[in-house]
């Protein structure tokens, strides 16, 4: 903590407790919960063969640390039904898996990060709403993977879902029927407990994450590529620099110097990943750089992007789905991890094919994502990590793999 401003260290703890502690107003709608989940309601009569539900409400890297979970599932119950309750945004991720059957797709509240809540009441006009079509389905089971997700929960229980399992958290429990203790581990063993209904399974070191790349998409990115004038022999260095908030970001700058560095030890090109929105991020990095890059933000699918990275060397990047999705189709990875507990969200498989870097700022992990309006540079738990931590790591991966 030596090389940290003090203040700065004593004033992010003091606003992280703050953030964190439960304001009165929670507790008067927790009581109105708990009155909620004591309301009898009937479940449907659950249709033949069994249907399950997963509720999995979030983005990217969340949807795609469930995977294991939801496969290791169908193993256990093939005749049964899996469906997927997600949001639009994560809906092309976690179709691409036989193990789903069938992904219905509702725009959750407070998920959508494009659209802002309507109002005090749209989020439970919309659980009533769904909760009649849901019922419909008749579905004999629901887990809701999201450890907070109380609105996954009352909505399982409006439903009629006469088996409602989740974790075992104030505002959740009320509306389960069978509650698992939420313990500090790896989402992956989180989600994998969830199912020990149907698995009865314990042994979590050989889980695999995985995403099935298609030869469609290996097939757009050999074009794409080639379009570019790149070769098929050519190693890919790719970068996505972008993620969910700007706490988890790096400077431009390091991801320049970073990019320019690899590019010449490892004789590769240079790709950056990422959306729309981040393609000024990326440009502001390009312009710094003396190796040639290429940007594809904004030019591939779910299924296009792991292919790309299927092909590449390496991938870098700050704590992100995308860093996942590197790591699901087997490519090593530089993670930067700043405000988000890596023993929970790290990146899933070999530590020494992925490696997390982190600072040793006393206030991490605060597990707050979005300051609102205070400055990044008051949190510098990712921008302090260095050039030289960074270019480490690679090569240490590298030099592992020969």
């Amino acid at each position: 903590m030596s090389n940290f401003d003090d203040d700065v260290v004593q004033r992010n703890i003091a606003m992280t407790q703050a953030y964190h502690k439960t304001p009165p107003q929670h507790y008067v709608r927790r009581a109105i919960l708990r009155l909620v989940g004591l309301m009898p309601i009937p479940a449907k009569q659950p249709a033949v063969p069994e249907r399950i539900l997963i509720i999995r409400p979030d983005h990217l890297g969340d949807v795609l640390l469930s995977t294991p979970a939801i496969e290791a599932l169908k193993e256990a119950r093939p005749e049964a039904e899996i469906h997927v309750l997600a949001g639009t945004w994560s809906a092309e991720l976690i179709a691409s898996y036989d193990a789903v059957d069938w992904v219905v797709t509702l725009p959750f509240p407070a998920f959508n990060r494009r659209i802002p809540k309507e109002n005090l009441r749209s989020p439970y006009v919309q659980l009533f709403h769904s909760a009649r079509q849901l019922r419909a389905l008749r579905y004999s089971a629901a887990i809701v993977m999201r450890p907070d997700h109380w609105w996954g929960a009352l909505l399982a229980k409006l439903a009629g879902i006469p088996v409602r399992i989740g974790y075992d958290l104030p505002d959740v429990n009320p509306f389960l029927t069978h509650a698992i203790s939420h313990q500090h581990e790896h989402v992956v063993i989180q989600n994998m407990r969830l199912i020990q209904h149907w698995t009865a399974k314990n042994d979590y070191a050989k889980v695999r994450l995985r995403f099935p790349v298609s030869d469609e998409d290996r097939a757009h990115v050999t074009d794409y590529l080639k379009q570019l004038g790149i070769s098929a022999r050519k190693s890919l260095l790719c970068i996505h620099p972008g993620s969910g908030t700007k706490v988890k970001q790096w400077q431009p700058d390091k991801w320049a110097k970073v990019a320019d560095a690899l590019a010449g030890q490892l004789k590769a090109v240079v790709i950056f990943t990422g959306g729309d929105h981040e393609v000024p991020l990326i440009k502001q990095i390009v312009r710094q750089m003396k190796a040639q890059a290429y940007i594809s933000a904004g030019e591939t699918r779910i299924g296009q992007l792991a292919a790309l990275y299927e092909r590449a060397k390496l991938v870098l990047g700050p704590d992100s789905g995308p860093l996942h999705l590197a790591a699901a189709v087997g490519t090593p990875t530089v993670a930067l991890y700043g405000p988000a507990d890596p023993i929970e969200f790290g990146t899933w498989g070999d530590p020494q094919k992925h490696k997390i870097i982190t600072t040793e700022i006393g206030c991490r992990p605060c597990r707050v994502l979005d300051w609102g309006d205070d400055e990044p540079i008051n949190h510098p738990c990712v921008t302090s990590i260095t050039i030289a931590q960074v270019l480490n790591a690679a090569r240490t991966i590298l030099n592992h793999r020969g």
